[in-house]
Order: structure tokens, then C-alpha cells, then sequence
């Protein structure tokens, strides 16, 4: 086809892929960016190589915008926890025969002051202070020491099914960041501990949040990136024994809870990152440039 046809396809929303967006700018190829939200679209360089697109995709859709722009290389930058599209469009890619590099956000490792950033996936397990869990665990194995040698632990679960079905928010005040969409998980939580929930100032997430059973007055709507100061004076003023988080690396705020909880002495729980098989992926932006240059 026509060089001037060729386009590629960044898979966006997240500040990857807003970083790479600018890479791919700054060496003038033309590639179409998709994102959930409008408030998102502003977010990426104004270029005339540059197309957005606002709206989720299903299949049908996915395989349309591929034969339609066309589409010679798929570049995914999308959350680590939005598997749905991943999946979908390493589907298309093999149907297609279309190039795909999954940009991997890095993984946090370490606690407190120790935290960085690591490639792609990283044993989560350090003896006497940070745990993996199965699902496939019975319940009542679901509850390690969350101490160790005066250090607060940090326990990774593979699941959000894991968790609720084990006993480590009983009797907890448990301060929820993981988002309004599994909120609805921890409804029968609600009688045996008491439960905070921090969201997006959305009318989504709030929606979400008060229909999974959690009062006005523990909810809190933030933007992050949520800095250390605020994040120790709201996990405080809740007086919270426990917090749950995801995997979701530096850009998601993990960094900054694995700091609060070591200085404050408060257990933090992750649940792991969803497992996805990519055919390739990357944590580097060079590598990343270097794979859209090549097939554009």
C-alpha cells in the first residue's frame, strides 16, 4: 500500500502512552491514538500525523478500524488492568497478520524509600516481608503475619477474588484505591469492616461507589497523581488499618502508597496485575519508536 495510507495504531489512555505519542510525534509518523474519554483526547500533541478517537471499542469495531485506516502496527499502551482491549487486539493483529508490541507499564519493587520501577513481569516475593498468594489457597491460609521485624508488610494477592474471599479486611477500617469497578465485590463487606473508597471525581465512579453500599461520608473523589503529604493525612484522618491497591506501577500512585504505608506502619494490599500473553512487549520507548519506524 501507499506509504501515505500506512498509519499506526496507538492503543491510549494511560501516561505512556501520552509519552509515546509525543516519541512518535517528534519523528513525524502518522498514527491514530484511541482513548475511552474525551477529557483524554486533550492530553496528546496537536499534530497534523495525529488522528483521536474517542469511544470504546468492541471486536467488530476494532477489526473495522484496522481494514478502514488501515492499520499497519499496533502499539498498546493501554492499563495494565484493561486486558479486555489487549486481548481484543492481539486477536485482530494475528487475524491480520499486523505487527503488535504491548508497551508494558514498569512494575514497582521495593517498599517505602526503596521503591523503583522494574520491567515487565518481576517475582513479587521476598522472604519474611512480601507475599504471593494463590486463589487456589482455602481461606483460612489467606492471613500471613502482616508484620515483620517492626516492618509493615506487603501482601500480593493474585486476585480481587482472593482477597474478598479470605479474612484480611475483617474488622478493618480498609481504605479502597482500586477503582469503581470492582467496588461492587466488597458489597458484603460492608457489615464486618468498615470500608473507604477513593474515586475519580466522575459522575461514573460516584454513581458506582454509592450503589455498592459505601456512605457519603467514606468516599473521597481525587485526581492523581496524589502526592505523599496528602496521601499520609487522608489514610490518617480515617484512622485506616488496612489499604488495597493494584499493581499499577509509579504512573498508578503504587509507589507513593508503598512509601505511606512503610512510614506509617499500615499494611498494604496489592492485587497483582491480569495475566495476558503478548506475543511482544516493552517497558523502553526506544525499542517502542524504533517498532513504529519500522513498519511505517
Amino acid at each position: 500500500m501507499p506509504a501515505s495510507q500506512r498509519r499506526l495504531w496507538l492503543i491510549g489512555g494511560t501516561s505512556e502512552s501520552v509519552q509515546l505519542a509525543e516519541a512518535i510525534a517528534s519523528v513525524d509518523l502518522p498514527y491514530l491514538v484511541t482513548v475511552t474519554t474525551a477529557a483524554a483526547k486533550s492530553l496528546y500533541p496537536q499534530t497534523p500525523n495525529l488522528q483521536i478517537q474517542v469511544g470504546r471499542l468492541n471486536g467488530k469495531q476494532i477489526e473495522q478500524l484496522c481494514q478502514q485506516q488501515p492499520i499497519t502496527a499496533i502499539l498498546d499502551a493501554s492499563h495494565p488492568y484493561a486486558v479486555e482491549i489487549s486481548r481484543i487486539a492481539i486477536a485482530t493483529a494475528q487475524r491480520f497478520q499486523i505487527p503488535y508490541l504491548r508497551f508494558e507499564r514498569p512494575r514497582v519493587e521495593g517498599d517505602g524509600d526503596r521503591c523503583r520501577d522494574v520491567p515487565w513481569r518481576v517475582s513479587t516475593v521476598r522472604a519474611g516481608f512480601e507475599q504471593t498468594l494463590s486463589s487456589t489457597a482455602k481461606p483460612n491460609s489467606l492471613n500471613p503475619p502482616l508484620q515483620t521485624n517492626n516492618q509493615p508488610a506487603v501482601i500480593t494477592l493474585d486476585s480481587f477474588e482472593t482477597l474478598v474471599t479470605g479474612d484480611y479486611l475483617n474488622q478493618q477500617r480498609v481504605l479502597l484505591t482500586v477503582g469503581y469497578k470492582v467496588l461492587s465485590l466488597f458489597q458484603d463487606w460492608q457489615a464486618r469492616s468498615t470500608l473507604f473508597a477513593r474515586i475519580l471525581p466522575a459522575v461514573t465512579s460516584l454513581e458506582a461507589v454509592i450503589a455498592a453500599g459505601f456512605s457519603r461520608d467514606r468516599i473521597i473523589a481525587l485526581r492523581p497523581p496524589v502526592p505523599v503529604e496528602l496521601e499520609m493525612a487522608l489514610w490518617r484522618h480515617w484512622d485506616i488499618s488496612r489499604v488495597v491497591t493494584k499493581a499499577s506501577g509509579v504512573a498508578g500512585g503504587e509507589a507513593t502508597k508503598r512509601q505511606v504505608a512503610a512510614q506509617l506502619g499500615i499494611p498494604l494490599i496489592v492485587i497483582d496485575r491480569p495475566v495476558v500473553t503478548y506475543p511482544q512487549q516493552t517497558s523502553d520507548v526506544a525499542v517502542a519508536l524504533e517498532f513504529c519506524q519500522r513498519y511505517l
